[in-house]
């Protein structure tokens, strides 16, 4: 064991200990525990705000399975993984103030909430919650298995004991701590994360010689290596631009990204995290991106790509830097395994038991139910992680391509089209969710495009069809609704 290493990770862990035993004394002080838990009772300035959705955006896929497919695919995958550039900014100004006015109103702790004031039907709130469930314990898997691969590359300890070590030091401080040790942890790891990136870029590009060299050695084993397509010429121009609704507009759907524009404090806080949070997420794709092209002449042969950044950390750096830059990769997944935990436990918990097992459930037994279900939630998660795939970004990518085919429209259908209704929303997420399976199952890449894509706006047909169908049959809802909340 290289106890270089290992000692900053160490001390990584201690930190985040300390910040979930800070949060919870908010937890035991609120008077309002579930907006506390999940929300951190909306308190999110700009700066925290940018970097819990940039901790929980960059997750696994992006600084371990990324790097390890740009690795075997060469620079069009940096090409391709920039689409996400604009991902945080797009997310907040599609959402915005109107989501989180329209959440302040009702109360709104979870999307699932909004979904269930909007449309007003148990429908949508089952399927929705169904949908999360299902698609975030493949996510969790993937971040579960990423978190033990990089303590078991510079540790040596075997994957499964890597993989409890993982476990246990993210569900102590979700635990212990909630929403609020989330986003304050995101911002530690967010920091992390930014400038892990830069460190072990600069290393990996002198390690190979300088850029120039490395290009050189790229296109001398493969000229595809350094084009726009790849080395196996698969990045054609229809399924780079299609990418783009999977990591840029479809991420407008995920719950995790979608809860963060509720728990803002101000304006001018969401305002700031446009520009931070786009700054960022800049710098650390194309920073790890690259990182995982240059390392092929460095570290040449690597069979399992999502062993390549632990593996170019260790080779370039000192063991104590290679310690503190590892914790990036670490923070990344530790911070959007726990936003994932607290989502299928607030589906769970909030979404179903309270709107229709228990609406009268004591605040003592919400406390008790909310904690247990997240930790079962993680020996569930941990137990699916236990026979991991090669390469895990593939894992993350479906989970995000469900979710996003589930709720993106309606979401933004509901913020913006007031005809929308409860039936266009249960055929959207029915029609979105079924069809990217089949797709995915027997077509994926269907006429060259990302498999998200054809889902997405199958889902987007479906629900504007069968709005405007029924807009007789739910006229006195709607316009319950729009009094509640379009009224100013």
């Amino acid at each position: 064991m290289n106890w270089g290493v290992v000692i900053p990770l160490i001390l990584f862990l201690v930190i985040i200990f300390f910040i979930g035993f800070y949060a919870s004394k908010y937890l035991k002080s609120s008077a309002d525990f579930l907006q506390e838990y999940f929300l951190g009772s909306r308190q999110l300035g700009g700066f925290i705000l940018a970097m819990t959705m940039v901790a929980t955006y960059g997750s696994a896929s992006s600084f371990v399975g990324g790097p390890g497919v740009a690795y075997t695919v060469g620079l069009g995958w940096v090409l391709l993984s920039m689409t996400q550039l604009a991902t945080g900014y797009f997310v907040l100004s599609v959402l915005g103030k109107k989501f989180a006015i329209m959440a302040r109103k009702i109360r709104a702790v979870t999307l699932v909430d909004f979904l269930r004031e909007r449309y007003q039907s148990k429908w949508v709130v089952i399927l929705s919650a169904a949908s999360i469930i299902i698609f975030l314990f493949s996510a969790m898997a993937a971040q579960w298995v990423g978190g033990a691969r990089l303590i078991e590359s510079f540790t040596g300890l075997s994957y499964t004991a890597a993989l409890f070590i993982f476990a246990v030091s993210v569900l102590v401080y979700v635990i212990i701590g909630g929403f609020r040790a989330v986003a304050i942890t995101d911002t530690v790891q967010g920091i992390i994360m930014f400038f892990g990136t830069m460190i072990i870029l600069v290393g990996t590009i002198i390690a190979g010689g300088g850029i120039d060299n490395i290009i050189s050695d790229l296109a001398a084993e493969n000229p595809d290596l350094i084009s726009p397509y790849g080395a196996d010429r698969s990045l054609t121009p229809v399924y780079v631009s299609s990418f783009w609704i999977l990591v840029g507009v479809g991420v407008v759907g995920l719950p995790q990204v979608a809860v963060r524009a509720m728990s803002y404090k101000s304006s001018r806080g969401m305002h700031r995290a446009l520009i931070i949070g786009t700054v960022v997420v800049g710098v650390i794709m194309l920073g790890m991106h690259l990182t995982g092209v240059f390392a092929r002449p460095v570290l040449p042969g690597i069979e399992v790509g999502d062993t390549v950044m632990p593996r170019i950390a260790m080779e370039v750096l000192p063991a104590w830097l290679a310690g503190i830059v590892l914790a990036a990769p670490m923070a990344a997944i530790m911070s959007t395994v726990d936003s994932l935990l607290l989502l299928v436990s607030s589906a769970v918990v909030k979404d179903v038991y309270l709107n229709y097992v228990n609406p009268e459930a004591s605040a003592k037994k919400v406390k008790r139910l909310s904690i247990s279900v997240t930790a079962v939630i993680g020996i569930l998660v941990f137990a699916m992680a236990v026979q991991p795939p090669d390469l895990l970004i593939w894992l993350n990518l479906f989970a995000f391509g469900g979710l996003e085919a589930a709720f993106i429209w309606p979401v933004i259908m509901g913020l913006y089209w007031k005809k929308g209704n409860a039936s266009g929303a249960i055929a959207s997420i029915l029609t979105g969710v079924g069809s990217y399976i089949l797709f995915h199952s027997f077509m994926p890449q269907a006429f060259g495009m990302h498999t998200v894509v054809l889902p997405v706006l199958l889902s987007l047909l479906a629900y504007i069809l069968f709005s405007l169908l029924t807009v007789k049959r739910h006229a006195d809802i709607q316009e319950h609704v729009f009094q509640k909340l379009w009224s100013a």
